[in-house]
């Protein structure tokens, strides 16, 4: 007969937190070590300034660290909860994507009053995109293999490894959508005094993947989907800059316009969306069983 703990038994347990900073420092090395290795390592840079080097180095690296330190445990819901992870994907995006714009147009004040020499960097061309520039139809394509990689490695198993530990979620989601702001390391390296005009976005956009991987019990497919259409429209505007933009804010409308439906209808999900248990409590020692149904207690 089945005991009491079986079902705790058969969940695998979260791999020792030493072994989980290893990964996340290999991580935050591996993507980094782009801005510096090819400049001071000039036979590396055969491996580096190829795409398929690169993506090795930067995704590739951190995927095996993590497969070999933490296990494939974090991953272990990617598909689940679909319908739940759809509407909270975008309800998180969308709103948290307004509030990046509030922050940004805040900031942009302050700037006016303080620096206003500093937003002229704004104008200086997105490394990214310029290097796009010879086939921007693969790379709005390509954001999506990008946007499955990075939600792998920073909601999976970055943030991930805290979903079967006690405790709230929201000091982990902080922490680590900081990392994953911060190793966008290109945009201080392009915009240099007018970055903080940038981090808001790409901090906020990783606490709402986090969010939707919580509420949606660990479902990755939909986060690399919007991550990869956000950054597919990106690149879209070197072919289309309205069409790009446009499609950019339509996301963020979309999720703005399920939130308020939301919060005006009162109502927490659609009807036939239900929230999981992401973030379970330690298993209970068992206590005396329950009396039949119907039992007269005395």
């Amino acid at each position: 007969m089945a005991g009491p703990s079986d079902g705790a038994a058969r969940r695998p347990l979260p791999a020792p937190l030493g072994r989980y900073a290893a990964g996340v420092a290999i991580t935050v090395v591996a993507i980094l070590s782009q801005y510096f290795v090819p400049q001071n390592v000039p036979a590396l840079q055969v491996v580096y300034y190829s795409l398929p080097g690169d993506l090795f180095v930067v995704y590739g690296i951190p995927i095996l660290a993590f497969a070999v330190l933490v296990g494939a445990g974090p991953l272990r819901n990617w598909p689940a909860n679909m319908d739940t992870a759809t509407w909270q994907g975008l309800r998180w995006f969308g709103g948290l994507g307004l509030l990046a714009l509030f922050i940004i147009f805040v900031l942009t004040i302050v700037y006016e009053l303080i620096d206003p020499s500093a937003l002229a960097l704004l104008s200086k061309p997105n490394p990214a995109l310029t290097q796009a520039q010879g086939n921007p139809w693969f790379w709005v394509g390509f954001s999506f293999v990008i946007g499955a990689f990075e939600e792998t490695i920073f909601r999976g198993w970055i943030f991930g490894y805290w979903r079967d530990r006690s405790g709230g979620w929201i000091v982990p989601a902080l922490w680590t959508s900081v990392v994953f702001a911060g190793v966008h390391v290109y945009y201080g390296l392009t915009y240099e005094a007018a970055y903080p005009l940038i981090f808001p976005s790409l901090f906020l956009t990783g606490v709402a993947f986090a969010a939707t991987y919580r509420a949606s019990g660990g479902n990755l497919v939909i986060v690399a989907l919007i991550h990869g259409a956000s950054d597919a429209t990106a690149f879209l505007t070197i072919i289309s800059l309205g069409l790009g933009v446009a499609l950019h804010y339509l996301i963020i409308g979309v999720g703005a316009i399920i939130l308020l439906i939301q919060y005006f209808g009162k109502q927490e999900l659609p009807p036939n969306l239900v929230y999981p248990q992401p973030w379970p409590a330690p298993p209970r020692s068992p206590g005396p069983p329950a009396p039949p149904a119907g039992a007269v207690q005395g």
